[in-house]
């Protein structure tokens, strides 16, 4: 084993909340970078079930080094409602992933899944900015970049989504609040794209289907997951069988941990 946190009584402490708690995996990455920075905080998991939620947050606001959470399944959507202030993106999305507490120990909330994604595409060479977007899916993870693409200027963005009227109402949303971005509702065809994004978790099973066919991928798309594990999904193996640039899912958490841990003012900008 390495080294443990050396943990005082001036120790920030800052939580990851779940239930189910046992995959969270937000304290395995902030931890280490807390002890390679120097840094004296930790985050531990905090296992509440959502109907004692409003009891254990009347907890954390009252211990006083406690400054604020990653949020995970199931508390997203409750915890923007007890929020006292919540990020434009966090209220576009409806949810939020980050909680933090102020001097004043009220709640400010925002949701970095789209902004993760985002931030992990640019540093890896790959600009949104300008460029037509296929986005396969509709749902929690979809939504968020969906409202992160429009907001980072894509010249189009056409969604694709099993039940349409979830991309219906996705693209009404995203087109309402960013009306300078053209948003459509298409088939799983990247015809006039130039990014094709996998925001389904179709790919995290062996045998799952593809969510596009791949007779349609052209060597000039760029093909992109958010699914971190297999890090090389099977759209993956067939889009560098195509000749096409991909993108691996595990840069948008990579991304997503830098801006939580920023809001959180655990790690530096």
């Amino acid at each position: 084993m390495g080294a443990t946190l050396d943990i005082t009584g001036k120790t920030r402490v800052f939580g990851c909340i779940a239930d189910p708690i046992d995959h969270v995996r937000a304290p395995m990455v902030f931890n280490p970078i807390f002890e390679a920075r120097g840094i004296d905080a930790v985050m531990v998991p905090v296992h509440v079930a959502p109907d004692r939620l409003e009891t254990a947050i009347a907890g954390l606001k009252a211990q006083l080094n406690f400054g604020g959470m990653a949020v995970t399944v199931p508390h997203k959507l409750r915890l923007m409602e007890l929020c006292d202030e919540v990020g434009r993106q966090g209220r576009l999305v409806g949810a939020v992933n980050a909680v933090k507490f102020d001097a004043g120990r009220r709640m400010i909330g925002d949701n970095f899944d789209g902004a993760g994604f985002v931030a992990g595409m640019r540093a890896e060479g790959h600009e949104v900015t300008g460029r037509a977007v296929l986005q396969l899916g509709a749902g929690g993870a979809g939504r968020a970049i969906a409202f992160a693409l429009a907001d980072a200027g894509v010249s189009r963005l056409v969604i694709h989504n099993r039940t349409r009227s979830k991309a219906e109402e996705l693209a009404a949303a995203v087109a309402s609040a960013y009306p300078a971005v053209p948003v459509s509702v298409g088939d799983a065809d990247p015809d006039g794209c130039d990014i094709v994004i996998n925001t389904t978790s179709s790919g995290l099973h062996d045998g799952d289907p593809l969510p596009i066919d791949g007779g349609l991928l052209r060597s000039d798309l760029l093909i992109a997951e958010i699914i971190m594990i297999p890090e090389r999904t099977k759209l993956l193996d067939v889009a560098l069988e195509k000749g096409c640039k991909i993108q691996y899912g595990r840069h948008m958490l990579d991304h997503q941990i830098t801006l939580i841990g920023e809001f959180l003012g655990c790690l530096s900008a």
